[in-house]
């Protein structure tokens, strides 16, 4: 008997485990450790190794570790002996508030193979918070006509403690006049108030002062304190009193701003002004409930001003002052509570709590691919959530517990056929109406509002300067659409833009890092890329164009006459000169651009106003009068140069004129001095005629090839004329030599009937003290000069080239032929300063060189533009012949 007992016993021990080990791997047994708050940081919770049954061996080799629910790690794992220790420290009513229980959900997670397994650690109290009110004061005024037995609604202490922690008490010190009695409202708040036990005499005592004791129920118990001055006044006996001391309300979290939830009502058994009622908010409601809720403080209707949230609070409590307008004040208070309803407002999420690892074709149906977990912030039927996976898979969802489960094989892989698959997970609610999750994949680059932007901004800004903001959207979610800006530096060999700005990385505003100079830097053109932060990240570039906007920064320059050999320039006339007279010319130049470098001479101070003027537009320099014999011989002149722009930029230039008697014309001079036979004359003449020479000749044979080209075209620069610009451009060209009283000149006119003649003059004017030529463009409204600045004159074999600017035939002939007679006085070693809007140090450059290039020139000018080949050569013959002319003049 006793053997049959004992084999039946043994019977059932087996039968108990068989069962208890079948639970256990079916639902992967959970922990519960129990910790007080505010443990030190390595404090231990308990051996996770050990009550799990793992050998220390294990925890290593399977990848013992622990993941959390909460976004912060409280807890962390001793990997040598699998005890769970305290990470950070615990605060029980920052993590849970008023909460009864306080639990930390923990996921323990081994490998090879894959286990999990449910650890909750509960968080217990401790008495580390004492009571505490609102306000360290409380004000209240009582008439002395106030009956005893009347009370005085104080406001509550507070207490972040729960349980045999919290509030339990209060006290009052001892007096002759008040007794505390404490309230006990239906939702079990103590609320404390003061009973007049004796009736007050203000004569005798106008203030009394009490302090109330908040006491909690801890071990040892901890307090709190506030003080409260009474004082006596006079006049209205009777408060406001509530029909209710507690009003409950309940709302829906969707309610919209505006709703009325609730109306409440006070009387006052005083007449007139004693009895007419404000209602307010009590004097101590939270900042955060007075943004939420208002009330009328005529009607009583209390109403929601701002949206509301379950998943932030579900209730809210707060007093409702009730004030008459007697003398003094009277009022009562009742209490609120605000029951917030939960609605569907929240989508499933979705967490993948493991991350997936490549699987092998052999694994067996049901082997353990990634662990994942879903989570709905609502609560009830509005929380629990189905998760699906997507059809036509080898995969399947195997549920553990609540909200947590297994993506296990549901059949044999081949590789071969699928190397990857791409699992959809959706995730749905069982509220009404469902809401559904769905785990977002980064598949959308970052869009830009705009392909490319342009930014507008003046030179000599300032650096540091927020100077536009680019922006781009993704329509991923999460940290897929989390954008982050920067400028790209794509050009090796230039400076990178990263240099000249910066970009805010979070929200694309683009800062300045220097100054600009619009003389150096007219356009600076950058280009930002927005880059996504999934995995693998996604981006997109856009172009920002940097215009830089002219400033008038810039003097006018003067360039003639010269000041290089001292502060004043000299000129001589003859005294017998008439009005009109052409004394000089003032020309200057301005670095802006636009209407600040327009520029306008005037004659700021001279010794006789009456003798001279300046033209406001060309600087010219003539007498308005003749020059008489009671004129002083030297004459100076101050001309203020001024441009356009704004503020107003200026320089001046002194000309000293001296007037002289019997004053000869020294052109004969220079024909003597080029007929002058030594040595180095005969060389010069001899260069000159046998490069004159090569040039005619092959002028004449270019012309012939051009002219035989072009009559063979259907649209030949020389038959046809599709524009009526080109229409016989050079038919009334003229070239003479004309004398403007001493002053002797070449000019070279052109023109139809109808137009505008032009003319471009080369002035010799013996009066100057230097033997100076000065070629000077012409003084018409043409923009000739703006046409042809493209022109690169620095040296006369570099490659003359035109821009997407119209030039006619007539200004590219006459521009050939302003060039022919300026290397031809090089040629003869005068000096020469040519007066354009051009740099005047390289086109002496290019001119010095003489006539030895003008061959390759000519060339590369007529052979640059079809339409205007013919006429170009006929201006380049045309212009040989002038220079023999000159040459023997």
């Amino acid at each position: 008997m006793q053997c049959f007992d004992h084999r039946s016993w043994r019977i059932w021990r087996a039968l108990w485990l068989l069962c208890f080990a079948v639970l256990w791997s079916d639902t992967e047994a959970q922990l519960r450790y129990t910790i007080p708050e505010e443990l030190k940081e390595g404090s231990v919770v308990g051996n996770v190794a050990k009550d799990l049954g793992l050998d220390l061996s294990e925890i290593s080799n399977r990848k013992l570790r622990i993941a959390s629910d909460s976004g912060k790690q409280y807890f962390s794992l001793n990997l040598r002996n699998g005890e769970l220790l305290v990470n950070d420290i615990i605060n029980r009513e920052t993590l849970c508030g008023q909460s009864a229980s306080c639990l930390l959900p923990l996921q323990v997670i081994i490998e090879d193979p894959l286990q999990f397994y449910r650890v909750e650690v509960d968080i217990q109290d401790i008495n580390d918070n004492s009571p505490s009110f609102l306000s360290d004061t409380k004000n209240i005024d009582v008439s002395e006509a106030t009956l005893t037995g009347a009370r005085f609604h104080l406001e509550p202490a507070q207490d972040a403690d729960v349980g045999s922690n919290s509030l339990r008490t209060y006290a009052l010190n001892k007096n002759e006049y008040f007794v505390l009695h404490v309230k006990n409202d239906n939702d079990g708040t103590k609320v404390p108030e003061i009973v007049l036990q004796k009736a007050l005499d203000r004569e005798k005592q106008s203030i009394h002062h009490l302090i109330l004791t908040g006491i909690d129920g801890g071990d040892p118990a901890r307090s709190g304190t506030t003080q409260i001055t009474v004082k006596v006044l006079d006049a209205n006996d009777n408060a406001p009193a509530f029909e209710q001391d507690l009003y409950g309300v309940k709302v829906t979290e969707n309610s919209a701003p505006g709703t009325i939830i609730q109306r409440v009502k006070a009387i006052d058994l005083d007449d007139g002004v004693n009895s007419e009622i404000e209602y307010s908010l009590g004097s101590l409601t939270p900042e955060a409930i007075k943004q939420l809720f208002s009330i009328d403080s005529d009607t009583g209707e209390l109403t929601i001003s701002k949206s509301l949230d379950y998943e932030m609070s579900s209730t809210y409590k707060f007093d409702i002052r009730a004030r008459d307008k007697g003398a003094p004040v009277m009022e009562g208070h009742c209490r609120v509570q605000v029951n917030v309803l939960d609605v569907n407002d929240n989508a499933p999420e979705i967490t993948i709590t493991s991350s997936p690892k490549p699987v092998p074709e052999d694994a067996p149906a049901g082997t353990m691919v990634a662990l994942i977990n879903v989570k709905d912030l609502d609560s009830g039927v509005n929380g629990n959530v189905t998760l699906d996976i997507s059809p036509d898979t080898p995969f399947k969802l195997k549920p553990t517990f609540s909200n947590h489960y297994a993506l296990i094989t549901d059949s044999q892989l081949d590789r071969e056929k699928f190397p990857r698959y791409d699992i959809e997970l959706k995730a749905s609610d069982a509220g009404s109406p469902p809401l559904v999750s769905i785990l977002d994949v980064n598949d959308n680059p970052p869009v830009f509002s705009q392909s490319s932007y342009n930014v507008y901004i003046n030179e000599n800004n300032l650096a540091g300067v927020s100077l536009f903001s680019v922006s781009a959207v993704d329509i991923d979610r999460d940290k897929n659409a989390l954008l982050t800006y920067s400028v790209l530096d794509l050009s090796s060999n230039q400076v990178p833009a990263s240099s000249y700005f910066y970009i805010n990385s979070e929200n694309g505003t683009i800062y300045s890092m220097s100054t600009f100079d619009y003389e150096k830097t007219k356009l600076l053109r950058i280009v930002v890329q927005a880059k996504d932060h999934g995995s693998p990240p996604m981006s997109s570039n856009t172009t920002v164009n940097v215009f830089i906007s002219d400033q008038n920064d810039n003097a006018p320059a003067v360039i003639y006459p010269s000041t290089s050999m001292g502060s004043v320039s000299h000129q001589r006339m003859p005294r017998s000169a008439k009005a009109g007279h052409l004394v000089t010319k003032v020309t200057a130049v301005d670095a802006d651009s636009g209407h600040n470098a327009w520029l306008f001479y005037r004659l700021a101070e001279a010794t006789d106003a009456s003798l001279f003027s300046v033209n406001l537009h060309t600087g010219e320099v003539r007498t308005k009068r003749a020059v008489s014999e009671h004129d002083e011989s030297s004459q100076r002149l101050l001309i203020e140069i001024k441009d356009n722009g704004e503020p107003i930029q200026s320089t001046t230039v002194t000309v000293d004129i001296l007037i002289e008697d019997g004053f000869h014309e020294p052109i004969s001079d220079y024909r003597e001095k080029t007929i002058e036979p030594n040595k180095k004359t005969g060389k010069i003449t001899l260069y000159l005629i046998i490069s004159l020479a090569s040039v005619s000749l092959l002028s004449l044979v270019t012309f012939f090839i051009l002219l035989v080209k072009c009559a063979r075209g259907s649209r030949s620069c020389c038959i046809r004329r599709a524009n009526s610009e080109y229409k016989n451009p050079n038919r009334n060209l003229q070239i003479q030599l004309n004398t403007d009283g001493p002053i002797k000149y070449v000019e070279v006119l052109g023109g139809d009937m109808m137009s505008q003649s032009q003319s471009f003059g080369s002035y010799l004017s013996p009066m100057s003290e230097f033997s100076d030529l000065t070629l000077v463009k012409p003084s018409s409204t043409t923009n000739f000069t703006d046409t042809l600045n493209v022109l690169d004159a620095s040296l006369p074999d570099s490659a003359w080239t035109f821009e997407s600017q119209q030039v006619s035939a007539y200004e590219t002939t006459v521009y050939i032929l302003h060039r022919c007679c300026a290397w031809l006085w090089s040629a003869s070693l005068r000096r020469i300063h040519v007066v354009t809007g051009e740099r005047s140090s390289n086109n002496r450059t290019a001119l010095h060189k003489g006539i030895h290039s003008l061959p390759h020139i000519m060339l590369r000018t007529i052979t640059h533009r079809p339409e205007t080949k013919c006429t170009a050569l006929a201006a380049m013959y045309l212009c040989t012949e002038i220079n023999l002319g000159f040459y023997t003049f």
